[in-house]
């Protein structure tokens, strides 16, 4: 079992008197990476506050090894005026480290796109986001707390991370909206519910179904439980016989039982609670919602000419729902303004259909006025109500539905966080929903329960529809087609989601590589004549099959037995895991199958890759 670097034991945190935790445990071991979920409010950045010290437990213990040290992605960054990027990003190593920062700024920084000489406040919100990661990154901590790491990052660039945590030699804590990135980076779960930590030894991928079984297993205890109190009322509502202490104790039992399942009963109800909004139909009219006619647009400065479209063409039909891919500064944002005409082509025309409306999500939030309220912002023209699909809802029901408290209808929305920002953007927007929606980075800041929500409105609406995102999974549930600024005026097109765009990519790469290595091949033969010939019987020889050596033979005898004895093993343990309660009762036995399952899961895939190896190589 890999050792123990941090735990928390018995830990109650409150604010204001009222408590978050109580007697929360939890421990971090090396090499472990852990998504950390829960609802809004559910206590997660104070998690990541007590890990690393920042926030000391009002009751119980933290304990941390001698010497283990804690990183944490910053949400914000306040610039320092004159500071760069490299006094940035390498202020809190030792300087006689500084011969590993060449190295670092080759595997960090260049990778995130990043100049070491830019300085500091004259970066983007998007530099900025990237600069924090990568200080992170190169003060390589044993622990590494990442909040949102994904939030403004290119597409290609989160491919990047993910591949550069699977190789990342510590251990890793990350809240995340994008469900990809968890499921491909993670192998536990760390699930904040309720003031509780439920914990899965699996990664973030097996959430869905782990969280349902738990759920339904909650909610056949709680019926249970309410069957039993109705029995005690029944027995209450006969009377008790005077004076008997056995009987008056039993009534205050089933009091108290009754309060206890009630307020279990709401907290369950509240934890199942999600976004309430009606189908999104719409009017629709024409069949051609859009057309670019060989339109041409390029920036220009002192220093060089940006060519974003090149007498592009294409044709946008009524119910088209379309994903939009690509780096910064490819055009995404550009071919937005284009479409909604802010922006005029260079060359060519963009052609609207007739008296079309449209409704826009701007990632900057530039359409909220922070000085006035929720009740303002959905209510501009005054009054109480909310025109919902030509039905009229009282402001504080249809802010509920978004998961606002009715009780800060009155607040400002400079008081809203970004993800709450974004939900009443999305409350605006859905209430009259236009023919076409054009969402540029909707996910950014939104917690899970309102991704799920938006995916599922997005999948009903019937209007047409334009995503911008560099969230994968919300991108395979909402699109039909993919539109993928390539940089340098290169635009390509695909069918289907996300998933489908990169099979369809990489085939793509795969038969231009083929046609390249076809090419070499045939000028080789031209100038190389017979030896060519020759070198090539020569590697065909030496790929033919030979017999096993003896002990080659004898390891792959072997081989299905060990395989099939690790088979029953893994299914053992996960039987044992499948246990609701394992954690309370034995809690060591927990952690011993939380430890072993993941590498006993690693080591059969090992042996099954031998097998198939050895195989290949007796043939």
């Amino acid at each position: 079992m890999s050792s123990l670097m941090l735990s928390v034991q018995e830990a109650t945190v409150a604010f204001n008197g009222v408590k978050l935790f109580e007697d929360l445990t939890f421990h971090i071991h090396e090499n472990v990476k852990i998504a950390l979920v829960g609802r809004n409010g559910a206590g997660k950045t104070t998690l990541m506050n007590l890990i690393t010290g920042a926030r000391e437990p009002d009751d119980g213990e933290r304990w941390v090894l001698q010497g283990i040290t804690i990183g944490y992605l910053q949400q914000d960054v306040t610039p320092k005026p004159g500071q760069t990027v490299f006094d940035f990003v390498f202020e809190q190593l030792p300087k006689e480290e500084a011969y590993l920062h060449e190295y670092k700024v080759e595997m960090v920084v260049e990778p995130l796109e990043l100049s070491i000489h830019d300085k500091m406040d004259k970066l983007s919100g998007g530099q900025l986001r990237r600069a924090a990661l990568a200080r992170a990154l190169v003060e390589d901590p044993d622990i590494l707390l990442l909040d949102e790491p994904t939030n403004h990052l290119d597409l290609h660039i989160i491919e990047w991370l993910e591949n550069y945590l699977h190789g990342y030699r510590g251990s890793v804590v990350c809240i995340s909206h994008d469900k990809r990135f968890l499921a491909n980076i993670t192998n536990r779960i760390f699930w904040l519910d309720r003031g509780n930590i439920r914990v899965c030894p699996k990664g973030f991928g097996h959430f869905d179904e782990w969280s349902t079984m738990l759920i339904e297993q909650e909610e056949r205890e709680l019926k249970n439980r309410e069957k039993l109190v109705e029995q005690e009322v029944a027995w209450a509502s006969r009377g008790v016989k005077a004076r008997r202490k056995r009987n008056v104790q039993r009534l205050e039992n089933m009091k108290e039982m009754r309060d206890t399942l009630k307020a279990d009963k709401s907290a369950f109800r509240r934890m199942m609670s999600t976004v309430q909004i009606e189908p999104q139909d719409v009017d629709v009219s024409s069949k051609i919602v859009a057309e670019f006619f060989g339109v041409c647009k390029a920036f220009h400065d002192d220093r060089r000419t940006t060519t974003i479209l090149d007498k592009f063409s294409m044709r946008i039909m009524r119910g088209d729902r379309i994903g939009i891919l690509g780096k910064n500064g490819s055009g995404k944002s550009t071919f937005l303004k284009l479409l909604i005409g802010e922006l005029e082509p260079d060359q060519g025309k963009v052609k609207l259909a007739k008296d079309l409306e449209f409704s826009y999500f701007d990632q900057k939030r530039s359409d909220l006025d922070l000085d006035k309220t929720l009740w303002q912002t959905l209510c501009p023209g005054g009054g109480d109500y909310v025109n919902v699909q030509g039905k009229s809802r009282h402001v504080c029901g249809y802010l509920k539905d978004f998961l606002f408290d009715p009780k800060r209808a009155r607040d400002k929305v400079s008081t809203l966080s970004g993800g709450q920002k974004n939900r009443l953007i999305l409350a605006k927007i859905l209430a009259s929903p236009t023919p076409f929606l054009i969402l540029d980075e909707p996910t950014n800041d939104l917690d899970m329960d309102t991704l799920d929500m938006l995916e599922d409105i997005l999948s009903r609406y019937n209007g047409t529809l334009i995503i911008v995102s560099h969230d994968r999974d919300f991108l395979d549930q909402t699109v039909s087609k993919i539109l993928a600024f390539e940089g340098d005026a290169v635009v390509e097109g695909y069918i289907g989601g996300y998933s489908d765009y990169l099979a369809e990519r990489d085939h793509r790469m795969k038969k231009r590589g083929d046609q390249t290595q076809n090419r070499d091949v045939t000028k080789a033969r031209e100038t190389g004549g017979e030896e060519n010939d020759e070198n090539q019987d020569a590697r065909t020889t030496s790929r033919q099959g030979k017999k096993l050596t003896y002990k080659l033979q004898y390891e792959l005898d072997h081989l299905p037995a060990k395989i099939e004895a690790l088979e029953t093993e893994i299914e053992k343990m996960k039987a044992e895991m499948s246990d609701p309660d394992l954690y309370q009762k034995d809690v060591d036995r927990f952690h011993v199958l939380s430890e072993r399952l993941p590498d006993a899961e690693a080591e059969l895939d090992q042996l099954g890759a031998r097998w198939v190896e050895l195989e290949d190589m007796k043939k």
